[in-house]
C-alpha cells in the first residue's frame, strides 16, 4: 500500500484493488496496471466484475482537461478505457472545456485545438474504437444532460462545496462542479443507455468529485433513478526530475507528440533510483521503486510481467547500472513514439467524425 494513499483507505471507503483482482481473472485478464498495484484501489468495482460475469452492459466515463500536451502521465487513463472497450463497455469521454475556460481561463481557441489535435486524435491513435464510443465537449452536448446539470442545483448547498473546494468558490467553479456531476451521472439516465454500472477511473485528487457524486445520487435515486457509481484509482507518475509529473513543467513529462529525439534527451537526463557511484550500486543494487525511468517501463513500456521481472532484478541486484538501463528504455521509447506518431497522422483525420467540434 502506497503510504501516501492510505487515508484513502482509512478515512473514505476506497478498498485496495488487489483483493478483487481473483473475481476478475475468472472474466477477464487484468490489465497490467491492475496486476502491478499501479491501479491501487476501487470503490464497487464488484459491480463490474457481476456485469463482466452476467453480460449486462455497463459504463465507462472519463475526462480530459484540454489545458495543455497530452503526454504519459495522462495516457494512464486512456489504456484503461481501450482496456474496458475491449471487453465490451459503453465509452463516454467528456471534454471539459467549460472549466478550461471558466476555472483556468484558456482561450476557446486552445481548449478546442488541445482537445482535437492533443487529445482525441491521441486517444484514437493508441487504440480507441469509434463503435460505442461517445466523445463530447461539456458546451456542446444533449439537451438531458443540460437539464440534469441544472436540477442537481437544487440539492447541492454552497457550505457543502466550500467543504470540499474552498472558500473562493466562484460562478465558474460552481458551473465546472454541477457540469462534473453531470458528466459523471448522466450515462444512467435512458436517453444515454441507462447503464446501471457506471465506472469512472481517476487518480486520487479526483476523489472528492466522486464523492460529491455518489451523495448526489443518493439524492436523486427515488427522483431520477440514479445510483452510485463506481470507481478506480491508480498512482500518479513521478516527474522525469522527481516530485509530481506536471503540465506546466515541459521538462517533467514526455508528451505524446514529442519529437522521439527530444523525448530520448528527456529520458536520459532524468533522475533514477540509482546509488550515487556504480561501485556501490554494484554492491547494494538500485532502488527501481523510486525511479521514474522504472516507471515509465512499469506503466507504459514494458507489458510483459516476465520481461518487467527481468529489469527490476537485474537492477535490484546491481548487476545493471543506470546508464544501461536508461539507454534501454529510451530504444523502447523511441520505438514507441515512432510507430504512435504514424498512426496519430491518420487519426487526425478522423477526429471530426468522433467528436461535435464547437464552432465558438
Amino acid at each position: 500500500m502506497i503510504r501516501e494513499y492510505d487515508k484513502l483507505f482509512k478515512y473514505f471507503g476506497i478498498k485496495p484493488f488487489k483483493d478483487v483482482l481473483p473475481e476478475l481473472r475468472k472474466v477477464a485478464e487484468p490489465h497490467h496496471l491492475m496486476r502491478r498495484g499501479i491501479i491501487f484501489g476501487h470503490r464497487d468495482f464488484e459491480k463490474v466484475i457481476d456485469a463482466l460475469k452476467t453480460g449486462k452492459k455497463f459504463a465507462i466515463l472519463t475526462g480530459l482537461m484540454p489545458s495543455g500536451r497530452m503526454h504519459f502521465g495522462h495516457k494512464m487513463v486512456i489504456d484503461q478505457v481501450i482496456y474496458y472497450q475491449g471487453l465490451g463497455a459503453e465509452i463516454f469521454i467528456a471534454i471539459a472545456d467549460i472549466e478550461a475556460y471558466a476555472v483556468r481561463k484558456i482561450s476557446r481557441e486552445d481548449v478546442i485545438n488541445y482537445a482535437v489535435n492533443e487529445y482525441v486524435a491521441n486517444y484514437l491513435a493508441l487504440g480507441l474504437k469509434r463503435e460505442r464510443l461517445h466523445i463530447y465537449f461539456q458546451s456542446n452536448y444533449a439537451k438531458e444532460y443540460y437539464r440534469l446539470l441544472q436540477m442537481f442545483s437544487r440539492k447541492v448547498t454552497m457550505a457543502e462545496l466550500r467543504d470540499i473546494y474552498g472558500e473562493d468558490v466562484g460562478p465558474g467553479k460552481i458551473m465546472s462542479v454541477l457540469t462534473q456531476m453531470a458528466d459523471i451521472l448522466h450515462p444512467q439516465l435512458k436517453h444515454f443507455g441507462g447503464f446501471d454500472v457506471v465506472l469512472v477511473p481517476v487518480g486520487p485528487d479526483q476523489d472528492p468529485h466522486l464523492r460529491l457524486s455518489r451523495d448526489v445520487a443518493d439524492r436523486y435515486a427515488s427522483e431520477l433513478g440514479l445510483k452510485r457509481p463506481a470507481s478506480t484509482y491508480h498512482r500518479f507518475m513521478t516527474g522525469l526530475l522527481g516530485g509530481k509529473m506536471s503540465s506546466s513543467k515541459p521538462e517533467s513529462y514526455i508528451a505524446l507528440t514529442d519529437d522521439p529525439d527530444v523525448a530520448v534527451a528527456k529520458l536520459m537526463k532524468a533522475l533514477t533510483g540509482g546509488r550515487p557511484t556504480a561501485a556501490e550500486q554494484r554492491r547494494l543494487g538500485g532502488e527501481p521503486e523510486k525511479c521514474p525511468v522504472y516507471e515509465m517501463l512499469s506503466y507504459h513500456l514494458i507489458t510483459d510481467d516476465r520481461e518487467l521481472e527481468k529489469v527490476y532484478t537485474r537492477c535490484r541486484s546491481g548487476e545493471m547500472l543506470c546508464g544501461q538501463c536508461k539507454r534501454e528504455a529510451a530504444e523502447r521509447l523511441r520505438k514507441f513514439l515512432e510507430e504512435h506518431q504514424r498512426r496519430l497522422e491518420r487519426a487526425r483525420n478522423i477526429v471530426d467524425k468522433v467528436v461535435d467540434i464547437p464552432d465558438f
